[in-house]
């Protein structure tokens, strides 16, 4: 399990790397406190690619669709839901990651 996590943890920073976004910074980290807000916004970062995935292509071609102004910020829209989500308990996703940056940072 640990090695399909650490797969895919490196697949999820490529892919913000390639877009020119980076990862949460860890290397200051020293609280629980810490950790928790990182890992919530790593996962919050997370739910949001999950969300623009779902939502590509879904109303565009509607008579009801914002046009140009919805396009423009759909984006934002897809981070505030995501944001609350993480906030809000998420997918379960942020427990493992403060776990984990925690035990980074005892190395």
């Amino acid at each position: 399990m640990d090695n399909l996590l650490n797969m895919q943890m490196n697949q999820a920073l490529a892919a913000t790397q390639s877009r020119g976004q980076t990862a949460p910074d860890i290397s200051g980290v020293r609280t629980e406190e810490q950790a928790r807000a990182v890992a919530e916004e790593f996962e919050g970062f997370f739910i949001g690619q999950m969300l623009e995935a779902m939502f590509k292509g879904v109303g565009e071609n509607n008579p009801l669709s914002g046009g140009s102004g919805e396009n423009a910020f759909r984006g934002l829209l897809h981070e505030e839901y995501a944001k609350v989500m993480a906030e809000s308990g998420g997918i379960g996703l942020s427990d493992k990651l403060t776990a984990e940056i925690l035990r980074l940072q005892q190395e």
